[in-house]
Protein backbone atom coordinates (compact mmCIF):
# COMPACT_ATOMS: atom_id res chain seq x y z
CA UNK A 1 0.00 0.00 0.00
CA UNK A 2 1.28 3.45 -0.76
CA UNK A 3 1.96 5.90 1.72
CA UNK A 4 -0.56 8.33 0.09
CA UNK A 5 -3.48 5.56 0.30
CA UNK A 6 -2.65 4.76 4.05
CA UNK A 7 -2.55 8.09 5.06
CA UNK A 8 -6.56 8.17 3.45
CA UNK A 9 -7.21 5.16 4.98
CA UNK A 10 -5.90 6.57 8.36
CA UNK A 11 -7.98 9.92 8.13
CA UNK A 12 -11.33 8.55 7.51
CA UNK A 13 -11.06 5.94 9.82
CA UNK A 14 -9.84 8.35 12.78
CA UNK A 15 -12.13 10.73 11.89
CA UNK A 16 -15.07 8.29 11.93
CA UNK A 17 -14.63 6.37 14.92
CA UNK A 18 -11.41 7.81 16.77
CA UNK A 19 -9.18 5.28 15.66
CA UNK A 20 -8.32 4.45 19.57
CA UNK A 21 -6.77 1.41 20.94
CA UNK A 22 -8.87 -1.40 21.90
CA UNK A 23 -11.38 -1.68 25.02
CA UNK A 24 -14.25 -2.58 22.51
CA UNK A 25 -16.64 -4.65 25.33
CA UNK A 26 -15.29 -3.10 28.42
CA UNK A 27 -18.92 -2.13 29.45
CA UNK A 28 -21.10 -4.80 30.81
CA UNK A 29 -24.17 -4.62 29.47
CA UNK A 30 -25.10 -4.83 26.09
CA UNK A 31 -26.22 -1.44 24.27
CA UNK A 32 -27.37 -0.23 20.69
CA UNK A 33 -24.80 2.34 19.59
CA UNK A 34 -25.29 3.95 15.87
CA UNK A 35 -22.26 2.76 13.39
CA UNK A 36 -19.41 4.69 11.85
CA UNK A 37 -18.74 5.21 8.27
CA UNK A 38 -15.94 3.16 6.82
CA UNK A 39 -14.09 3.78 3.57
CA UNK A 40 -13.24 1.73 0.41
CA UNK A 41 -9.25 2.22 0.40
CA UNK A 42 -7.33 1.74 -3.27
CA UNK A 43 -5.82 -0.83 -4.59
CA UNK A 44 -2.50 -1.89 -1.98
CA UNK A 45 1.26 -3.00 -3.36
CA UNK A 46 3.86 -4.69 -2.54
CA UNK A 47 5.80 -2.95 0.75
CA UNK A 48 9.22 -1.76 0.99
CA UNK A 49 10.40 -2.56 4.13
CA UNK A 50 11.48 0.25 5.97
CA UNK A 51 12.88 0.67 9.36
CA UNK A 52 10.25 1.10 12.37
CA UNK A 53 10.51 1.98 15.95
CA UNK A 54 8.79 0.32 18.62
CA UNK A 55 6.35 2.97 20.08
CA UNK A 56 3.17 3.74 21.30
CA UNK A 57 0.44 7.05 21.32
CA UNK A 58 -0.44 8.04 24.41
CA UNK A 59 -2.61 11.64 25.47
CA UNK A 60 -0.19 12.89 28.13
CA UNK A 61 -2.77 15.43 28.80
CA UNK A 62 -5.33 13.55 29.96
CA UNK A 63 -5.73 10.43 32.54
CA UNK A 64 -4.30 7.11 33.09
CA UNK A 65 -6.22 6.01 35.27
CA UNK A 66 -7.51 2.54 34.17
CA UNK A 67 -11.33 3.01 35.60
CA UNK A 68 -12.12 6.24 35.60
CA UNK A 69 -10.36 7.96 32.56
CA UNK A 70 -11.94 8.20 29.41
CA UNK A 71 -9.68 8.93 26.79
CA UNK A 72 -9.34 5.28 25.28
CA UNK A 73 -5.90 5.23 23.86
CA UNK A 74 -4.44 5.63 27.53
CA UNK A 75 -6.75 3.39 29.10
CA UNK A 76 -5.46 0.59 26.26
CA UNK A 77 -2.08 1.07 27.81
CA UNK A 78 -3.57 -0.56 30.99
CA UNK A 79 -3.09 -3.67 29.57
CA UNK A 80 0.77 -3.28 30.14
CA UNK A 81 0.60 -1.51 33.47
CA UNK A 82 -2.52 -3.02 35.19
CA UNK A 83 -3.82 -6.43 35.82
CA UNK A 84 -7.28 -8.02 37.27
CA UNK A 85 -8.24 -10.48 39.41
CA UNK A 86 -9.14 -12.54 35.70
CA UNK A 87 -8.61 -11.89 32.14
CA UNK A 88 -10.43 -13.13 29.19
CA UNK A 89 -8.37 -14.95 26.33
CA UNK A 90 -8.84 -14.92 22.57
CA UNK A 91 -11.70 -17.33 23.10
CA UNK A 92 -13.48 -15.51 25.80
CA UNK A 93 -12.19 -18.39 28.23
CA UNK A 94 -11.76 -17.04 31.96
CA UNK A 95 -7.88 -17.21 32.79
CA UNK A 96 -6.72 -16.16 36.26
CA UNK A 97 -4.23 -13.69 36.98
CA UNK A 98 -4.68 -12.12 40.77
CA UNK A 99 -7.22 -14.80 41.92
CA UNK A 100 -5.15 -17.78 43.23
CA UNK A 101 -8.74 -19.52 43.57
CA UNK A 102 -12.09 -18.80 44.85
CA UNK A 103 -15.06 -20.38 46.40
CA UNK A 104 -18.71 -19.96 45.86
CA UNK A 105 -21.36 -20.63 48.87
CA UNK A 106 -23.87 -22.84 48.94
CA UNK A 107 -26.97 -20.10 47.63
CA UNK A 108 -24.64 -19.18 45.06
CA UNK A 109 -24.71 -15.55 46.01
CA UNK A 110 -21.49 -14.66 47.61
CA UNK A 111 -17.86 -15.44 45.69
CA UNK A 112 -14.90 -15.39 47.68
CA UNK A 113 -11.85 -14.63 45.75
CA UNK A 114 -8.26 -16.28 47.13
CA UNK A 115 -5.24 -13.48 46.04
CA UNK A 116 -2.24 -14.73 44.90
CA UNK A 117 0.48 -14.21 47.27
CA UNK A 118 3.98 -12.28 46.66
CA UNK A 119 1.84 -9.49 43.90
CA UNK A 120 3.72 -5.97 44.22
CA UNK A 121 2.40 -3.06 42.97
CA UNK A 122 4.93 -0.90 40.92
CA UNK A 123 5.73 1.74 43.73
CA UNK A 124 7.09 -1.25 45.44
CA UNK A 125 3.78 -1.61 48.26
CA UNK A 126 2.21 -5.48 48.61
CA UNK A 127 -1.00 -6.06 46.78
CA UNK A 128 -3.68 -6.07 49.58
CA UNK A 129 -7.37 -7.56 49.73
CA UNK A 130 -8.53 -3.78 50.65
CA UNK A 131 -6.44 -2.45 47.24
CA UNK A 132 -8.47 -4.88 45.31
CA UNK A 133 -12.05 -4.42 46.92
CA UNK A 134 -11.55 -0.31 46.40
CA UNK A 135 -10.77 -0.70 43.01
CA UNK A 136 -13.98 -3.04 42.44
CA UNK A 137 -15.85 -0.85 44.34
CA UNK A 138 -14.61 2.46 42.22
CA UNK A 139 -15.69 0.52 39.28
CA UNK A 140 -18.91 -0.38 40.38
CA UNK A 141 -19.34 3.67 40.27
CA UNK A 142 -17.65 4.08 37.13
CA UNK A 143 -19.31 4.81 33.74
CA UNK A 144 -16.74 2.75 32.17
CA UNK A 145 -17.91 -0.65 34.39
CA UNK A 146 -20.94 0.10 36.38
CA UNK A 147 -22.78 -1.96 34.12
CA UNK A 148 -21.44 -5.16 34.60
CA UNK A 149 -21.86 -4.67 38.46
CA UNK A 150 -25.89 -4.60 38.50
CA UNK A 151 -26.05 -7.89 39.97
CA UNK A 152 -23.82 -6.93 42.23
CA UNK A 153 -24.89 -5.87 46.02
CA UNK A 154 -22.04 -5.87 47.87
CA UNK A 155 -17.74 -5.73 47.54
CA UNK A 156 -15.77 -6.83 50.96
CA UNK A 157 -12.09 -7.31 51.96
CA UNK A 158 -11.15 -10.13 54.11
CA UNK A 159 -7.59 -11.70 55.19
CA UNK A 160 -6.00 -11.96 51.71
CA UNK A 161 -9.53 -12.70 49.89
CA UNK A 162 -12.25 -10.19 48.56
CA UNK A 163 -15.66 -11.14 48.29
CA UNK A 164 -18.52 -10.33 45.89
CA UNK A 165 -22.20 -10.46 46.86
CA UNK A 166 -24.98 -11.12 44.77
CA UNK A 167 -28.46 -10.27 43.99
CA UNK A 168 -29.14 -13.44 42.23
CA UNK A 169 -26.92 -16.24 41.03
CA UNK A 170 -24.20 -15.90 38.21
CA UNK A 171 -21.98 -18.36 37.24
CA UNK A 172 -20.43 -15.72 34.97
CA UNK A 173 -18.73 -13.84 37.49
CA UNK A 174 -15.19 -14.37 36.84
CA UNK A 175 -15.58 -12.97 33.57
CA UNK A 176 -16.78 -9.80 34.59
CA UNK A 177 -13.93 -9.06 36.69
CA UNK A 178 -11.31 -8.47 34.51
CA UNK A 179 -11.43 -4.77 35.78
CA UNK A 180 -8.00 -3.38 36.05
CA UNK A 181 -6.65 -3.43 40.09
CA UNK A 182 -4.61 -0.41 40.83
CA UNK A 183 -3.64 1.81 43.93
CA UNK A 184 -4.22 5.36 44.35
CA UNK A 185 -7.15 7.88 43.07
CA UNK A 186 -5.08 10.50 40.87
CA UNK A 187 -4.28 10.06 37.00
CA UNK A 188 -1.15 7.57 37.10
CA UNK A 189 -2.11 5.15 39.81
CA UNK A 190 0.24 2.16 40.29
CA UNK A 191 -0.62 -1.21 38.93
CA UNK A 192 0.62 -4.75 39.02
CA UNK A 193 0.97 -5.09 35.47
CA UNK A 194 4.60 -6.07 33.70
CA UNK A 195 5.36 -2.11 33.12
CA UNK A 196 5.63 1.38 35.17
CA UNK A 197 4.38 4.95 33.13
CA UNK A 198 7.87 6.88 33.93
CA UNK A 199 9.10 10.53 33.28
CA UNK A 200 6.39 13.84 32.13
CA UNK A 201 4.56 15.26 29.70
CA UNK A 202 6.04 14.71 26.08
CA UNK A 203 8.41 12.47 27.74
CA UNK A 204 6.58 9.50 29.10
CA UNK A 205 8.21 5.76 28.73
CA UNK A 206 6.83 2.62 29.44
CA UNK A 207 9.82 0.97 32.11
CA UNK A 208 9.80 -2.90 32.59
CA UNK A 209 9.57 -3.67 36.35
CA UNK A 210 12.15 -5.85 37.73
CA UNK A 211 9.99 -7.10 40.39
CA UNK A 212 6.91 -8.00 38.44
CA UNK A 213 5.23 -11.13 40.04
CA UNK A 214 5.50 -13.02 36.88
CA UNK A 215 8.43 -12.25 36.13
CA UNK A 216 8.10 -13.44 32.43
CA UNK A 217 11.19 -11.76 29.89
CA UNK A 218 9.42 -9.10 28.31
CA UNK A 219 10.17 -7.95 24.63
CA UNK A 220 11.35 -4.83 25.29
CA UNK A 221 12.86 -2.73 28.49
CA UNK A 222 11.49 0.55 27.32
CA UNK A 223 8.73 1.66 25.25
CA UNK A 224 8.77 5.06 24.24
CA UNK A 225 5.33 7.02 24.21
CA UNK A 226 4.60 9.30 21.69
CA UNK A 227 2.67 12.57 22.29
CA UNK A 228 -0.79 12.91 20.55
CA UNK A 229 -2.54 15.59 20.79
CA UNK A 230 -5.23 15.03 18.23
CA UNK A 231 -6.51 12.58 15.90
CA UNK A 232 -3.90 14.02 12.76
CA UNK A 233 -1.30 13.80 15.28
CA UNK A 234 -1.79 9.82 15.56
CA UNK A 235 -2.33 9.40 11.87
CA UNK A 236 1.01 10.90 11.16
CA UNK A 237 2.82 9.10 13.66
CA UNK A 238 1.30 6.10 12.03
CA UNK A 239 1.84 7.25 8.45
CA UNK A 240 5.38 7.73 9.49
CA UNK A 241 6.26 4.74 11.26
CA UNK A 242 7.05 6.20 14.91
CA UNK A 243 3.93 4.63 16.20
CA UNK A 244 3.65 0.67 16.17
CA UNK A 245 0.29 -0.19 15.88
CA UNK A 246 -3.42 1.21 16.29
CA UNK A 247 -6.61 -1.05 16.66
CA UNK A 248 -10.27 -0.20 15.35
CA UNK A 249 -12.93 -1.37 13.22
CA UNK A 250 -12.03 -2.25 9.69
CA UNK A 251 -15.80 -4.09 8.96
CA UNK A 252 -16.54 -2.67 5.15
CA UNK A 253 -12.78 -1.85 4.65
CA UNK A 254 -12.20 -3.96 1.60
CA UNK A 255 -8.42 -4.13 1.08
CA UNK A 256 -6.38 -3.70 4.14
CA UNK A 257 -4.89 -7.24 5.46
CA UNK A 258 -3.74 -8.38 2.69
CA UNK A 259 -0.69 -6.32 1.69
CA UNK A 260 0.60 -2.62 1.95
CA UNK A 261 3.14 -1.16 4.47
CA UNK A 262 1.07 -2.81 7.46
CA UNK A 263 -0.07 -6.07 8.55
CA UNK A 264 -3.57 -6.60 10.70
CA UNK A 265 -4.27 -9.10 12.79
CA UNK A 266 -8.06 -9.51 13.32
CA UNK A 267 -9.38 -10.39 16.84
CA UNK A 268 -12.86 -11.21 18.14
CA UNK A 269 -15.36 -9.42 19.89
CA UNK A 270 -18.53 -9.84 21.63
CA UNK A 271 -20.18 -7.25 19.49
CA UNK A 272 -22.86 -9.20 17.68
CA UNK A 273 -24.99 -8.20 14.34
CA UNK A 274 -28.70 -9.37 14.40
CA UNK A 275 -32.17 -9.14 12.79
CA UNK A 276 -34.83 -8.85 15.63
CA UNK A 277 -38.15 -9.30 15.41
CA UNK A 278 -41.82 -7.47 16.47
CA UNK A 279 -42.85 -10.68 18.17
CA UNK A 280 -45.60 -8.56 19.93
CA UNK A 281 -47.87 -7.07 15.95
CA UNK A 282 -47.88 -7.60 13.29
CA UNK A 283 -46.53 -11.23 11.25
CA UNK A 284 -43.87 -11.90 13.22
CA UNK A 285 -45.84 -12.54 16.54
CA UNK A 286 -45.83 -15.88 14.65
CA UNK A 287 -42.69 -18.31 15.29
CA UNK A 288 -42.82 -20.62 12.53
CA UNK A 289 -42.79 -17.20 10.39
CA UNK A 290 -39.86 -16.26 12.87
CA UNK A 291 -38.12 -19.82 12.88
CA UNK A 292 -37.99 -19.45 9.09
CA UNK A 293 -36.78 -16.49 8.71
CA UNK A 294 -34.13 -16.95 11.07
CA UNK A 295 -32.80 -19.25 8.29
CA UNK A 296 -33.24 -17.49 5.11
CA UNK A 297 -30.56 -14.76 6.03
CA UNK A 298 -27.39 -15.61 4.13
CA UNK A 299 -24.88 -14.57 7.07
CA UNK A 300 -21.81 -15.81 4.87
CA UNK A 301 -22.89 -13.29 2.22
CA UNK A 302 -23.08 -10.41 4.84
CA UNK A 303 -19.54 -11.28 6.29
CA UNK A 304 -17.52 -11.52 2.85
CA UNK A 305 -19.56 -8.80 1.07
CA UNK A 306 -20.57 -6.24 3.56
CA UNK A 307 -18.25 -6.62 6.29
CA UNK A 308 -15.22 -7.94 4.27
CA UNK A 309 -14.35 -10.87 6.17
CA UNK A 310 -13.69 -9.07 9.63
CA UNK A 311 -16.49 -10.04 10.74
CA UNK A 312 -17.51 -14.31 12.16
CA UNK A 313 -20.78 -15.45 10.90
CA UNK A 314 -22.86 -17.00 13.86
CA UNK A 315 -26.28 -18.07 14.17
CA UNK A 316 -26.78 -18.19 17.83
CA UNK A 317 -26.13 -15.31 20.48
CA UNK A 318 -22.85 -16.19 21.34
CA UNK A 319 -19.30 -15.71 19.76
CA UNK A 320 -18.41 -18.91 17.49
CA UNK A 321 -15.18 -19.05 19.20
CA UNK A 322 -16.77 -19.66 22.71
CA UNK A 323 -16.51 -23.18 23.85
CA UNK A 324 -20.72 -22.46 24.37
CA UNK A 325 -20.89 -22.09 20.48
CA UNK A 326 -22.88 -25.37 19.52
CA UNK A 327 -21.88 -25.63 15.69
CA UNK A 328 -24.40 -28.86 15.19
CA UNK A 329 -27.42 -26.23 16.01
CA UNK A 330 -25.91 -23.54 14.52
CA UNK A 331 -25.44 -25.26 11.28
CA UNK A 332 -29.62 -26.26 11.84
CA UNK A 333 -30.15 -22.65 11.60
CA UNK A 334 -27.94 -21.84 8.39
CA UNK A 335 -28.83 -20.27 5.10
CA UNK A 336 -31.45 -22.42 3.51
CA UNK A 337 -33.24 -20.29 0.20
CA UNK A 338 -36.14 -23.04 0.78
CA UNK A 339 -36.82 -22.97 4.27
CA UNK A 340 -38.93 -19.73 3.82
CA UNK A 341 -41.27 -20.93 0.86
CA UNK A 342 -41.37 -24.48 2.84
CA UNK A 343 -42.63 -22.79 6.19
CA UNK A 344 -45.12 -20.50 4.66
CA UNK A 345 -46.61 -23.18 2.20
CA UNK A 346 -47.47 -25.76 5.55
CA UNK A 347 -48.72 -22.34 7.09
CA UNK A 348 -51.33 -21.78 4.22
CA UNK A 349 -50.24 -19.28 2.68
CA UNK A 350 -49.88 -19.76 -0.95
CA UNK A 351 -47.66 -17.47 -3.81
CA UNK A 352 -49.76 -15.41 -6.24
CA UNK A 353 -48.50 -13.71 -8.93
CA UNK A 354 -44.86 -13.13 -6.89
CA UNK A 355 -46.08 -12.25 -3.51
CA UNK A 356 -47.51 -14.31 -0.51
CA UNK A 357 -51.17 -14.69 0.53
CA UNK A 358 -53.06 -16.06 2.81
CA UNK A 359 -56.80 -15.75 1.82
CA UNK A 360 -56.84 -11.47 1.75
CA UNK A 361 -53.52 -10.71 3.50
CA UNK A 362 -50.57 -10.74 1.62
CA UNK A 363 -47.26 -11.23 3.58
CA UNK A 364 -45.22 -7.20 3.70
CA UNK A 365 -42.55 -6.97 6.33
CA UNK A 366 -41.64 -3.23 7.53
CA UNK A 367 -37.83 -3.42 8.11
CA UNK A 368 -35.79 -0.47 9.67
CA UNK A 369 -32.37 0.50 9.60
CA UNK A 370 -29.91 3.43 10.65
CA UNK A 371 -29.40 4.98 7.45
CA UNK A 372 -26.04 7.26 8.36
CA UNK A 373 -23.91 3.88 7.90
CA UNK A 374 -23.33 2.45 4.37
CA UNK A 375 -22.27 -0.93 5.82
CA UNK A 376 -25.08 -1.63 7.95
CA UNK A 377 -27.37 -0.36 5.37
CA UNK A 378 -25.83 -2.78 2.94
CA UNK A 379 -25.69 -5.64 5.09
CA UNK A 380 -29.78 -4.39 5.58
CA UNK A 381 -30.18 -4.12 1.32
CA UNK A 382 -28.36 -7.81 1.57
CA UNK A 383 -30.68 -9.62 3.42
CA UNK A 384 -33.53 -7.65 2.87
CA UNK A 385 -32.70 -9.39 -1.15
CA UNK A 386 -32.54 -12.83 0.67
CA UNK A 387 -36.47 -12.40 1.31
CA UNK A 388 -37.90 -10.34 -1.59
CA UNK A 389 -36.04 -13.57 -3.59
CA UNK A 390 -38.60 -15.85 -2.43
CA UNK A 391 -41.36 -13.39 -2.90
CA UNK A 392 -41.95 -11.48 0.19
CA UNK A 393 -42.65 -8.25 0.40
CA UNK A 394 -40.31 -5.75 2.29
CA UNK A 395 -39.69 -2.24 2.67
CA UNK A 396 -36.62 -1.39 3.98
CA UNK A 397 -36.61 2.02 5.69
CA UNK A 398 -33.60 3.88 5.90
CA UNK A 399 -33.90 6.24 8.84
CA UNK A 400 -31.48 8.66 11.26
CA UNK A 401 -30.28 7.65 14.77
CA UNK A 402 -32.83 9.53 16.37
CA UNK A 403 -35.96 8.59 13.99
CA UNK A 404 -34.61 5.02 14.33
CA UNK A 405 -34.45 4.62 17.99
CA UNK A 406 -37.95 6.49 18.24
CA UNK A 407 -39.51 3.56 16.08
CA UNK A 408 -38.00 0.96 18.03
CA UNK A 409 -39.46 2.67 21.47
CA UNK A 410 -42.85 2.71 19.54
CA UNK A 411 -42.73 -0.72 18.21
CA UNK A 412 -42.96 0.50 14.77
CA UNK A 413 -41.62 -2.17 12.87
CA UNK A 414 -41.49 -5.91 11.62
CA UNK A 415 -37.72 -6.16 11.69
CA UNK A 416 -34.88 -4.37 12.68
CA UNK A 417 -31.33 -4.05 11.90
CA UNK A 418 -29.21 -4.01 15.26
CA UNK A 419 -25.47 -3.85 16.67
CA UNK A 420 -25.59 -5.02 20.59
CA UNK A 421 -22.13 -5.44 22.44
CA UNK A 422 -22.62 -8.21 24.90
CA UNK A 423 -20.91 -8.64 28.21
CA UNK A 424 -17.74 -11.38 28.52
CA UNK A 425 -20.59 -13.55 30.11
CA UNK A 426 -22.85 -13.41 26.90
CA UNK A 427 -25.34 -12.70 29.23
CA UNK A 428 -29.18 -12.04 27.20
CA UNK A 429 -30.98 -10.38 30.09
CA UNK A 430 -31.19 -6.62 28.19
CA UNK A 431 -32.32 -8.73 24.92
CA UNK A 432 -34.93 -11.71 26.28
CA UNK A 433 -36.24 -10.00 29.83
CA UNK A 434 -39.49 -8.30 29.42
CA UNK A 435 -37.97 -4.74 30.38
CA UNK A 436 -35.05 -5.46 29.07
CA UNK A 437 -33.11 -1.99 27.86
CA UNK A 438 -33.04 -3.72 24.17
CA UNK A 439 -36.28 -6.08 24.13
CA UNK A 440 -37.50 -4.00 21.51
CA UNK A 441 -39.96 -6.36 19.72
CA UNK A 442 -41.66 -7.04 22.95
CA UNK A 443 -40.49 -10.72 23.90
CA UNK A 444 -42.08 -12.39 26.88
CA UNK A 445 -41.59 -16.22 27.18
CA UNK A 446 -41.82 -17.79 30.45
CA UNK A 447 -39.72 -20.89 29.76
CA UNK A 448 -36.85 -18.79 27.87
CA UNK A 449 -37.10 -16.82 31.03
CA UNK A 450 -36.34 -20.18 32.92
CA UNK A 451 -33.51 -21.28 30.97
CA UNK A 452 -31.60 -17.95 30.89
CA UNK A 453 -32.05 -18.00 34.58
CA UNK A 454 -30.35 -21.63 34.80
CA UNK A 455 -27.76 -20.70 32.36
CA UNK A 456 -26.85 -17.53 34.61
CA UNK A 457 -26.47 -19.61 37.52
CA UNK A 458 -24.42 -22.54 35.94
CA UNK A 459 -20.69 -22.52 36.28
CA UNK A 460 -18.06 -25.23 35.18
CA UNK A 461 -19.08 -28.06 32.70
CA UNK A 462 -23.00 -27.38 33.61
CA UNK A 463 -22.80 -24.15 32.32
CA UNK A 464 -22.06 -25.33 28.85
CA UNK A 465 -24.93 -27.60 29.18
CA UNK A 466 -27.22 -24.48 30.19
CA UNK A 467 -26.20 -22.72 26.94
CA UNK A 468 -27.08 -25.36 25.11
CA UNK A 469 -30.60 -25.47 26.74
CA UNK A 470 -31.38 -22.05 26.15
CA UNK A 471 -30.08 -21.53 22.92
CA UNK A 472 -31.83 -24.80 21.48
CA UNK A 473 -35.05 -23.04 22.95
CA UNK A 474 -34.20 -19.81 21.46
CA UNK A 475 -33.71 -21.42 17.82
CA UNK A 476 -37.52 -22.83 18.22
CA UNK A 477 -39.33 -19.52 19.79
CA UNK A 478 -36.60 -16.65 18.38
CA UNK A 479 -37.00 -13.15 19.35
CA UNK A 480 -33.99 -12.30 16.71
CA UNK A 481 -31.82 -13.61 14.26
CA UNK A 482 -28.30 -13.57 14.62
CA UNK A 483 -26.25 -12.72 11.82
CA UNK A 484 -22.28 -12.10 12.90
CA UNK A 485 -20.08 -11.16 15.38
CA UNK A 486 -17.34 -8.07 14.68
CA UNK A 487 -13.85 -8.61 14.88
CA UNK A 488 -12.01 -5.85 15.20
CA UNK A 489 -7.98 -5.44 13.50
CA UNK A 490 -5.22 -4.58 15.09
CA UNK A 491 -2.86 -2.69 12.43
CA UNK A 492 0.79 -3.12 13.10
CA UNK A 493 3.91 -1.95 11.18
CA UNK A 494 4.96 -4.12 8.35
CA UNK A 495 7.36 -6.82 9.78
CA UNK A 496 7.91 -5.29 12.95
CA UNK A 497 5.48 -7.89 15.54
CA UNK A 498 4.89 -11.22 15.54
CA UNK A 499 3.12 -13.69 18.11
CA UNK A 500 0.11 -11.25 18.81
CA UNK A 501 -3.20 -12.60 20.78
CA UNK A 502 -5.03 -9.16 21.11
CA UNK A 503 -8.16 -9.85 23.11
CA UNK A 504 -11.07 -7.51 22.99
CA UNK A 505 -9.90 -6.59 26.48
CA UNK A 506 -6.53 -5.80 25.95
CA UNK A 507 -4.94 -5.92 23.37
CA UNK A 508 -1.30 -6.74 24.73
CA UNK A 509 -2.53 -9.97 25.72
CA UNK A 510 0.03 -12.27 26.67
CA UNK A 511 2.95 -9.31 25.53
CA UNK A 512 5.65 -11.87 27.14
CA UNK A 513 5.03 -13.66 24.22
CA UNK A 514 5.17 -10.90 21.51
CA UNK A 515 8.51 -11.23 19.13
CA UNK A 516 9.20 -7.12 18.28
CA UNK A 517 12.12 -7.32 15.32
Amino acid sequence: MTRHSLRRILTALLTAACLLLGLAGCGAAPYEEPWQPTPTPAATATPEPEPAQFALACYPQSSFHPITGGNRTNLSLGGLLYEGLFALDPQFQVQNVLCESYTVSEDALKWTFVLRAGVRFSDGSALTAADVAASLNQARASALYSARFTGVTGVSAGEGTVSVTLSSPNGGLPALLDVPVCKGTGERPAGTGPYVLAGEADALVLEARTDWWQGNALPRQSIPLRSIQEADDLIRAFDTRDVALVATDLTGTNALGFSGSFETVDYPTSTMLYVGFNTASGPCRDAGLRRALQQSFDRDAVVTAQFSRHALAAALPVSPVSPLYDGALAGRLAYSSQALAQALAGAGWSQTDGSWRRGRETLALRFVVPGENTDRISAAEQLAKNLTDEGVSVELKKLSWEDYTAVLARGDFDLYLAEGRLTGDFDLTALLAPTGALNYGGYQDASAAGLLRAFRAADGAARGQAAGALYEYLAQEPPFAVICFKNWSLLTQWRLLTGLTPTQQNVFYRFADWTVA
